[in-house]
């Protein structure tokens, strides 16, 4: 079974806590320690907790249960002109997400404190749900989402893999220089996305620049488009904003490839949005299943 919280659409306040080993610990004892938090294996306590794992790290805990092509971001993604893309992989990955920001903050503490000599915070980001389904672009964001009939085919690794019921995520978190973004007007903007802005309906192939985000982010293997599941939020302040891209899927492949193509290091063209966002992290971690996860969890009380 693939981590619930995955698929938990409508939290409005969320925490992501990127975690180092602290000297002295071992990759089992933070399996362990993260596999023995309140609700990882269910929502509880008013939140969704979600868990990955440095994927080397995990394989080397549970190599049975490691997605085939799931690896860490160890160099930056060089594009079209020297763009770059910053690789800032860190050991584990904790994303608690709830109704309200109370919730979060205190079970973020809980975390922190349950994995207090074990771990330590290498980046923490929080964010929310901006105008219920938009990014700070003000565009409408996961469009291309598949719906919660078929996410899991989509996000988590098929029976019979390697890993089978694990997801594979993509965690990056892009700043936005909204005032330029704004100066260029609705019609520029929709050239950029490849989408109008009001309703969000992909412009006809005609109008489609080659730069445009869609254009950039479609993802096809013999005309079949390898979707990924989007579960992004906006992160910030007013002075300085942007948005928290969480991507889920079933190989690590197709996520690589989007990034490429945004970069434009597979045809040397750019993705439009890539003028107006900036990547300032990005790391792959494996979300293990719940039965893996389980089989590392203290054994319950009576």
């Amino acid at each position: 079974m693939t981590q619930p919280g995955i698929f938990a659409l409508g939290t409005p306040e969320h925490c992501y806590l990127e975690l180092d080993l602290a000297p002295g610990a071992g990759a089992e004892q933070l399996v362990r320690g993260i596999a023995g938090l309140t609700g990882p294996l269910s929502s509880t306590g008013g939140v969704n907790l979600v868990v990955g794992f440095r994927p080397e790290l995990w394989a080397e805990v549970a190599p049975a249960d490691a997605p085939a092509d799931a690896a860490s971001w160890t160099e930056d993604l060089v594009g079209a002109g020297q763009y770059r893309m910053p690789a800032t992989q860190h050991d584990a990955w904790v994303w608690i997400a709830g109704g309200n920001r109370t919730a979060v903050f205190d079970n973020a503490r809980v975390v922190l404190a349950e994995l207090a000599g074990t771990a330590r915070v290498g980046a923490e980001v929080t964010g929310w749900l901006y105008r219920h389904d938009r990014d700070l672009t003000g565009f409408i964001d996961g469009t291309e989402n598949p719906s919660l009939l078929s996410a899991a085919q989509v996000a988590a690794v098929p029976d019979g893999e390697p890993g089978a019921g694990a997801s594979i995520v993509l965690f990056q978190v892009w700043r936005h220089d909204t005032a330029t973004w704004e100066s260029l007007g609705e019609h520029g903007q929709e050239q950029m996305m490849g989408r109008t802005k009001a309703d969000s309906i992909e412009l006809d192939d005609d109008e489609m620049l080659p730069s445009a985000h869609v254009a950039r982010t479609t993802v096809e293997v013999d005309g079949e488009e390898r979707q990924i599941f989007r579960r992004n939020v906006a992160y910030g302040g007013v002075t300085d904003h942007g948005t928290a891209f969480v991507g889920f899927a079933r190989d690590q492949w197709r996520m690589a490839e989007m990034l490429r193509r945004m970069a434009g290091a597979t045809d040397g063209v750019r993705d439009g949005l890539t003028g107006f966002l900036t990547p300032l992290t990005g790391a792959y971690y494996t979300c293990p299943s719940v039965d893996a996860l389980a089989r590392f969890a203290p054994p319950e009380e009576d």
